[in-house]
């Protein structure tokens, strides 16, 4: 089986990859439409041609890959990035996995995003991805959880807990630290974008947030992602903490 993690970048995607990876009986795959994507688009993203050069770029090959792990008993958890997922990649397959949503406030995303990369449009940033999987999966009547990242950081494991319940897989202790350093697993990108997580152990404590100011060149993509972060928010996991 798959459990899809439906995240945009600068989240604490990878920490909570780690976390899956740390269960007993999970494989996790890092980002499987990063090298494709970026063969697509031709992003200038750091380590780009690398990236393609090292990865499956061939959508058939990739799709046949997934119906693989689909069929397998075993638990796949795979980290996307939510704009990876281009319009000619099929969601059909999507409905017979397990699905969740990873949510974080638009502004602290733009913030940290825009520090390792530029940000061309909002489609850098994948919200606009994040609703449309969401809705796809409603209208098809599959469950398709949101989680907030904040919440994960707040308890770990109650939040956690309340995930595995819903995604009908036991909770593992273990889910909440896990051994410093880098994983096989990683993507090659690690070396640009996991300094911060491969020195961790566990989910960094949650900090109360400070005003963040957002540059003008950000106001729109700001304001759109808003609109559609506030809409998922609604419809989130109501965790008390």
């Amino acid at each position: 089986m798959i459990i899809n993690m439906w995240s945009g970048p600068r989240n604490i995607s990878t920490a909570l990859m780690r976390s899956f990876e740390n269960r007993k009986g999970t494989e996790v795959w890092d980002e499987p439409f990063y090298a494709y994507y970026l063969k697509q688009t031709n992003k200038n993203h750091p380590m780009s041609q690398e990236i393609i050069n090292f990865y499956k770029t061939n959508l058939q090959g990739l799709m046949e890959e997934i119906q693989l792990k689909i069929k397998d008993n075993k638990i796949y958890y795979l980290k996307h990035m939510t704009h990876h997922l281009l319009h000619e990649i099929p969601l059909e397959w999507i409905l017979d996995c397990k699905n969740c949503i990873l949510l974080r406030r638009p502004d602290e995303v733009i913030n940290s995003y825009s520090k390792k990369n530029e940000i061309v449009d909002i489609q850098d940033i994948g919200f606009r991805e994040q609703m449309k999987i969401y809705n796809y999966l409603t209208e098809n009547a599959v469950e398709c959880p949101i989680i907030l990242s904040d919440d994960i950081l707040k308890n770990p494991e109650k939040t956690l807990k309340t995930l595995c319940k819903i995604l009908n897989i036991d909770f593992q202790s273990s889910m909440t630290k896990w051994p410093s350093g880098e994983r096989n697993s990683d993507g090659i990108w690690h070396v640009h974008w996991y300094e911060s997580v491969k020195k961790s152990t566990c989910f960094n404590p949650y900090n109360s947030k400070k005003e963040i100011e957002i540059p003008d060149a950000y106001r729109a993509v700001l304001k759109e992602s808003m609109e559609i972060y506030n809409e998922l928010y609604k419809l989130k996991i109501n965790i008390e903490i």
